[in-house]
């Protein structure tokens, strides 16, 4: 079995985070959410990894995987890209007639990949398996129908869902789905649909298989979503203090890595302090993670994804439910508002001013 990682796109939602690069790179709970996917191929015993890749994010994407886990990676150019189903169709040399996963390249789950890769089963008459997860508001998501175990019918985002059972970001399909995909047509916005293609699987009398996520899904679209999955992830962490710390509270389960220093500051965990990164006299607060070589001094911040060499120094207000960006330098001045929300893309810099 193969996997295939979409991660094409651009990420607009995620602007200017993504102006530089492609959301797949950017770091949640110290790692790429790239890095996430390919773990959970790779324990599920997939080890040839295909990557749906623009011109725009062909390079980010090689950096950031190479050498990875010593998973064998071929890169597939999508451009521009036009859908999931496109995503398949271009990536056919790559997957022969292989059975494969397919991974949307800006999900996360918490148990990983296994379950749905083990209700992939061929010889009971088994085609596809579907990701589901039950959401409050399906309107925003393909839904499914489910009759006797098996998934009767797929509506792309409805404006009146038959069910509260959304599609999430993994599948699993045998060599059927470049038939079905094979002359589609196009939605409203230009894009091939791969909820039409199941749809002619499930007209054909192939069997697909629902399997609900245990535990919890994110599909990291927007700056929100990203800091809950770092609050999610960092839930996981365990209290780990191999960093320098000096004069210093820490609370709870903080990870301060290897070269990392805090001095004269209070850390309430969970907390991530990244290799290289200095917390001099400010308080980091619960649900953050400083990047490699990110400096906060004289500072306040909380529940936040602070990027690689970035620097937040001087802040009379503590920041909170922030996404900042790499190489991005907020400083402040003798002001001193209530609080301040900063989505902040890389290379940035930022003067707070009364």
């Amino acid at each position: 079995m193969k996997g295939l990682i979409l991660a094409a796109g651009l990420g607009t939602r995620l602007q200017p985070i993504t102006s530089l690069r492609p959301k797949p790179t950017i770091r949640v709970a110290g790692k790429p959410l790239i890095h996430y996917a390919v773990d959970d191929l790779i324990d599920a015993g997939i080890r040839e990894i295909g990557i749906v890749v623009s011109h725009d994010t062909i390079d980010h994407l090689k950096q950031t995987l190479e050498g990875y886990r010593g998973a064998a990676y071929t890169y597939v150019l999508q451009d521009p890209p036009q859908g999931l189903a496109h995503a398949v169709a271009v990536a056919r040399p790559f997957l022969a007639d292989d059975p494969f996963v397919m991974y949307l390249g800006d999900n996360l789950f918490e148990r990983g990949i296994q379950p749905f890769v083990d209700a992939f089963r061929p010889d009971d008459g088994v085609n596809a398996v579907l990701a589901l997860v039950r959401v409050e508001d399906p309107r925003a998501f393909g839904v499914a129908v489910i009759e006797d175990g098996r998934i009767t019918r797929l509506v792309e985002k409805p404006a009146d869902p038959p069910s509260d059972l959304a599609v999430a970001g993994v599948y699993v399909f045998d060599a059927g789905i470049h038939d079905a995909i094979e002359g589609l047509e196009p939605g409203a916005k230009g894009e091939y649909q791969i909820t039409d293609a199941i749809a002619r699987l499930i007209a054909d009398g192939k069997r697909v298989t629902p399997v609900e996520v245990e535990g919890w899904w994110k599909d990291t679209g927007r700056a929100e979503d990203i800091l809950d999955a770092n609050r999610l992830l960092l839930l996981e962490r365990r209290r780990s203090l191999e960093g320098e710390i000096e004069e210093s509270e820490i609370v709870g389960d903080v990870v301060v890595e290897p070269g990392a220093v805090v001095r004269r500051s209070t850390v309430f965990g969970p907390a991530l302090i990244a290799a290289g990164a200095l917390v001099i006299d400010a308080y980091v607060g619960p649900f953050t993670t400083l990047g490699s070589g990110a400096r906060v001094q004289r500072a306040e911040i909380e529940y936040a994804v602070v990027g690689e060499g970035t620097t937040v120094r001087d802040v009379g207000a503590r920041i909170q439910g922030s996404l900042i960006g790499e190489d991005v330098v907020v400083a402040g001045v003798s002001a001193r508002p209530s609080a301040h929300r900063l989505i902040v893309g890389d290379k940035s810099r930022i003067e707070l001013q009364q």
